[in-house]
C-alpha cells in the first residue's frame, strides 16, 4: 500500500489531475449484535486470507506466536475481571450540578422502587413498537411509491430495535439495506422523494442525525421554498432517541432540539397515548419532510387510551396544520388543576406518574399537556391550560440549556406576563450521558425530579 500510495503521489505531482486509492476491506464480525447474515464459510475464508494478523503471523515462529497470543489473552482477561470486580461509580456531588430538581436522586419510570407505575394488566397488550411496525407494513402494502431504507433493517435481523421486522420478507424490492453513511442514505432518499417516491429512512440511533444536518437543513427542508412551491420532498426520517439503556454518551442523547427551529421541517414525537402508528402514517402521507422521533423506552410500552387510563380524564386536541393528536390528562375526580405540566415522548410517561404522585401524596393537582408535534410548534394548548393554573412546569429528556422547555417557558412568559405565578423546568444535566446506569440516573430526569420541581412551586 505504501509503495502504491507513493507512486500515485508522484503521478499527481508530475502529471496533475486527481487520483484515487481504493482499499477494499471487510469486517470479521457483525456491525452491531446479531445483524450479520453473511455465510459463515465465507467469513472463515476472509479471516484466513484477509486478516492482517493471520497474513503476517507466519513470519514468526510458532513458539513466538503462542507467547504473543497468550499475553494478549491474559491482558484481555485481566481487564475483564477488573471491570467486573470494580465498584459501581457514584456521583461525587450531584446537588451542585443539577439545575432542574431539588432532589438529585432521579428515579426513572422503570426503576424497581417506583410504586406508581400503572399495572400492565390494566392496559392493552399492543405496544408502540407493534403500532409503528404495522403502520410501515400498511404504507408499503397500500402505496407502491413507499420505500424503507436504513442500516441492517433486513430480515431476519429486522433493524436494531425491530421496528422494520418482517418488512423485507414481505416487500423485498422496496426495503433497502444501506451502507453505514447517514448523509448518503438521506441524500439518496431526498432524490427519490423529489422524483415522486415516498421514502422512509431509519437512522439507527438518533445521535447520528448530526451526520444528516447539511442534507436536511440546507437542502431537504428548503427545496419547496427555493423552487417556488414547484417541488415537494415527501420524506420521513425515523430515529430512536434517548437514554436509560446504558448505551453511553454517543448512543443515548436526545438531540431533537437541534432541528426544532428549522423552517420547512416538521418534527413529531409520539408517546404511548393514542396510536403512534397512525401518526407515522400521517407523516408518510405528508408532502413535506418529517423528522420522526421515537424514544427507545417507548418501543415496548403498551399503548394507552381512555379505557386503560381509567383513573385519569383524557382528552385530545389537534393543532392547526398539525399531524396527529396531542393530549391533556388530569386525575379523575380531583379538584380543578393548579399546575400545568408539559412534556412529550417518553417524558409523558414519567410526567403521568408524577401527576398521580402529586395528587395522591401531596394533594397538588396538575393538568398534563402532551403535544406530539414539536415543530412547527403550536403553544396554544399549553397556554390554554397555563392561563387557568398560572403555574407551568416543563419536562424533557434533552439537556437543560436552550431546549424545548426553555422555548415553552419563554413564550408563556411573553404571553402571560405577571399572570404567570411560577415556572420550573426539568431536563437532563448539561453533561455527556454516562454508560453507568447509576450515573445515567443522576444525569437524566426522573419522576422524583418532576415531583420535587412541582412541589417547589407551592412553597
Amino acid at each position: 500500500i505504501s509503495t502504491l500510495s507513493d507512486s500515485l503521489m508522484e503521478d499527481i505531482r508530475t502529471r496533475g489531475g486527481p487520483r484515487a486509492l481504493i482499499l477494499n476491506t471487510c469486517r470479521f464480525g457483525p456491525h452491531s449484535k446479531g445483524d450479520d447474515s453473511r455465510d459463515p464459510e465465507r467469513l472463515a475464508i476472509l479471516q484466513r486470507d484477509r486478516d492482517p494478523v493471520a497474513i503476517h503471523a507466519p513470519r514468526l515462529d510458532a513458539e513466538t506466536r503462542a507467547v504473543i497470543k497468550s499475553e494478549i489473552n491474559a491482558e484481555v482477561e485481566t481487564a475483564f475481571e477488573q471491570a467486573t470486580n470494580d465498584p459501581m461509580p457514584q456521583s461525587t456531588n450531584p446537588q451542585s450540578t443539577i439545575p432542574h430538581s431539588t432532589n438529585p436522586q432521579s428515579t426513572n419510570s422503570h426503576s424497581t422502587n417506583n410504586q406508581f407505575t400503572i399495572p400492565h394488566s390494566t392496559i392493552p397488550h399492543s405496544t408502540v413498537l407493534q403500532s409503528l411496525n404495522a403502520a410501515l407494513h400498511q404504507a408499503l402494502s397500500t402505496d407502491e411509491r413507499t420505500l424503507v431504507m436504513g442500516e441492517d433493517i433486513l430480515d431476519p435481523y429486522g433493524g436494531a430495535f425491530k421496528v422494520t421486522k418482517g418488512l423485507s420478507d414481505a416487500f423485498p424490492q422496496r426495503v433497502l439495506t444501506t451502507p453505514i453513511s447517514e448523509a448518503g442514505i438521506v441524500g439518496v432518499a431526498a432524490g427519490m422523494a423529489l422524483r415522486g417516491l415516498r421514502p422512509v429512512v431509519e437512522i439507527m440511533f438518533g445521535d447520528f442525525i448530526t451526520l444528516i444536518a447539511d442534507q436536511l437543513i440546507n437542502q431537504i427542508a428548503k427545496f419547496r421554498w427555493m423552487y417556488n412551491d414547484q417541488v415537494r420532498v415527501p420524506l420521513v426520517i425515523r430515529t430512536p432517541m434517548g437514554g436509560r439503556r446504558g448505551y453511553g454518551p454517543t448512543h443515548s442523547q436526545s438531540l431533537e432540539k437541534l432541528y426544532l427551529g428549522v423552517p420547512g421541517l416538521r418534527v413529531l414525537a409520539p408517546s404511548a397515548l393514542g396510536n403512534p402508528g397512525e401518526l407515522l402514517a400521517q407523516a408518510i402521507a405528508a408532502d413535506d419532510p418529517v423528522l420522526f422521533i421515537e424514544n427507545k423506552l417507548l418501543y415496548l410500552t403498551p399503548l394507552q387510551d381512555a379505557d386503560s387510563l381509567s383513573e385519569f380524564n383524557l382528552t385530545s386536541f389537534t393543532s392547526p396544520n398539525g399531524c396527529g393528536d396531542g393530549y391533556t390528562l388530569t386525575v379523575r375526580g380531583a379538584p380543578p388543576p393548579e399546575l400545568t405540566i408539559a412534556a412529550y415522548g417518553y417524558m409523558a410517561e414519567l410526567a403521568r406518574q408524577a401527576v398521580r404522585t402529586l395528587a395522591y401524596q401531596h394533594e397538588i393537582f396538575a393538568e398534563l399537556v402532551l403535544p406530539t408535534q414539536l415543530a412547527p410548534f403550536d403553544i396554544e394548548p399549553i397556554l390554554d391550560s397555563t392561563r387557568r393554573t398560572r403555574r407551568l412546569l416543563v419536562a424533557e429528556e434533552g439537556t437543560f440549556t436552550l431546549g424545548w422547555g426553555a422555548e415553552v417557558v419563554a413564550r408563556a412568559a411573553e404571553s402571560m406576563g405577571s399572570n404567570l405565578r411560577a415556572v420550573q423546568r426539568v431536563a437532563a444535566l448539561d453533561t455527556p450521558i454516562p454508560a453507568s446506569v447509576q450515573l445515567e440516573n443522576v444525569v437524566l430526569p426522573g419522576v422524583n425530579d418532576i415531583v420535587a420541581a412541582a412541589r417547589s412551586m407551592f412553597k
